[in-house]
């Protein structure tokens, strides 16, 4: 926790001094043993494109491709980085299933991307959120080593304890994992029924239930179990087939 005030004060410092001098994120590493873990919580497949926002020397789309066998996208502001990212995956036998691009996460086009990884900061993370939101697929995992989101509240936080301490990093590290979930809420109908829907990001309320879940396009409530698909809410109650449209 320490460290985190800390690189929050520095970054106060340096974006008071924004009008003199063009100001970019500090580049901390991220820890072997973080980088392993923040991809073992997205659950990371061989189908996957995992994107890494702010991909530094690359070390996150690297390790997914050759432990998972995904392909993967580094973006990445410092063109210094990008070059040496480009060289650590020639390195590592991995340069066909990896890419590094010199970018803006701001503007970068996400919306491929099944698993996002970022490391960044509060402020960078608050301007991120409302495109993580309107641009990524439902079911789109999103790992976030350190910071989380204003009024998101993570599916899964964990601490991982570092094996030795890492240069500007400490000897543990936080992960946020957030699932993108779909667009829920309004009125639902089917032939005799009808419903609505509540939601906050994956928290939802769906009227006369006792119990509600979503996550991605998996939704359930008391004994329904379905799936969303657009403006349809396909299922079974009670071994009956169910479709809900909006």
């Amino acid at each position: 926790m320490k460290f985190l005030a800390a690189l929050l004060l520095v970054s106060a410092s340096l974006l008071a001094k924004a009008d003199e001098n063009e100001w970019r994120p500090p580049f901390i590493t991220t820890p072997p043993e973080v980088v392993e873990r923040m991809l073992e919580l997205a659950g990371t497949r061989a189908d996957d494109l995992v994107v890494d926002l702010g991909s530094g020397d690359g070390r996150i789309v690297i390790a997914a491709a050759r432990k998972y066998g995904a392909r993967g996208l580094g973006i990445e502001l410092d063109g210094k980085l990008v070059r040496r990212s480009r060289e650590n995956a020639e390195a590592a036998s991995v340069a066909d299933k990896v890419r590094f691009v010199e970018g803006d996460v701001l503007v970068a086009d996400l919306s491929q991307a099944t698993v996002v990884t970022v490391y960044l900061l509060p402020a960078l993370m608050g301007q991120l959120q409302a495109r993580f939101i309107d641009e990524l697929a439902p079911g789109t995992r999103i790992v976030s080593h350190a910071f989380g989101m204003a009024g998101w509240a993570p599916d899964r936080s964990e601490t991982v304890k570092l094996t030795e301490r890492h240069p500007g990093q400490g000897d543990e590290s936080t992960l946020h994992l957030w699932i993108v979930p779909a667009n829920v809420r309004g009125l639902w109908r089917a032939p005799g029924m009808q419903l609505r829907i509540e939601q906050n990001y994956q928290q939802i309320d769906v009227q006369g239930a006792t119990r509600a879940r979503l996550s991605g396009r998996e939704i359930s409530w008391d004994g329904f179990r379905g799936r969303v698909e657009g403006n349809r809410i396909v299922g079974e109650l009670g071994g009956r087939r169910i479709e809900l449209n909006r």
